[in-house]
């Protein structure tokens, strides 16, 4: 079987030599000791915040339409990146309102051999942010996370891990986050938990995804047939049936 797998993607990397299995976009969550404290910066009271947006040189799952596989990012992956001054935030989960900032000094990034070390300095007078402080010091909020772009990566000779070797943090973000329970962007990487939330889909849910699906072009050939006795629970299956298809189409 691995070996199938493994022919399967050299194959695919064959005609795409350029692609980035699951696509290039990544949120990619770490376990890190956080460390909040009160400091004085330019006069003003200020909450530093220190952490690892990332860690270097381990291996965490990732699937494509093969199946699973290790990626791993290289030690150095972000340094052009880090050098062209990024535009970075500092987030809670990805979401919200900006809490500091790489373009106004209040987020500073670096690197070192471990990976991606952050600091950022926080307005105390926020309420979002005196939830953060409280639930990093309750050890509710124990990682962090960020989101970026693929510039460059390799497969390993027997595809079995792919290497990140350099990303593109501009424009994206470096998150607290509550768990990494999913640290991947890419639908693709997210079919076990789309696939498991078609299960509690209403019937006008199921419906207009069906409708949705059955428009696209690509899907037209791979589409099991259509079930013309009615019932919501058969519309429902092959509304599931459909979106299995297209998570594992060969070039999402």
């Amino acid at each position: 079987m691995t070996t199938d797998i493994a022919a399967l993607r050299a194959e695919a990397a064959e005609k795409s030599p350029n692609a980035v299995p699951c696509g290039v976009a990544r949120s990619q969550p770490f376990p890190g000791e956080f460390r909040a404290q009160m400091v004085k910066r330019d006069g003003q009271d200020r909450y530093h915040i220190e952490g690892y947006a990332t860690v270097y040189e381990q291996p965490y799952e990732m699937w494509d339409a093969f199946g699973p596989y290790k990626e791993v990012m290289s030690a150095g992956a972000g340094a052009d990146s880090l050098k062209a001054s990024p535009d970075v935030a500092f987030l809670t989960n990805h979401r919200g309102v900006t809490m500091a900032r790489t373009t106004n000094g209040s987020l500073r990034l670096s690197e070192d051999s471990t990976g991606l070390p952050i600091e950022a300095w926080l307005n105390p007078q926020r309420q979002d942010v005196k939830d953060l402080v409280i639930a990093i010091e309750d050890k509710d909020v124990t990682e962090m996370s960020f989101a970026f772009m693929i510039d460059d990566g390799k497969w390993s000779p027997d595809y079995t891990e792919y290497r990140i070797n350099r990303y593109d943090i501009n424009r994206g973000d470096v998150s607290a986050v509550n768990y990494g329970a999913n640290p991947y962007t890419s639908v693709a990487a997210r079919a076990q938990e789309i696939l498991a939330d078609l299960d509690h889909l209403n019937p006008g849910a199921a419906r207009a995804a069906l409708e949705r699906l059955q428009h696209r072009p690509d899907m037209a050939d791979q589409l099991p047939p259509a079930d013309q006795t009615g019932g919501e629970q058969v519309k429902q299956g092959r509304t599931t049936a459909l979106i299995t298809h297209l998570l594992l189409a060969e070039d999402l």
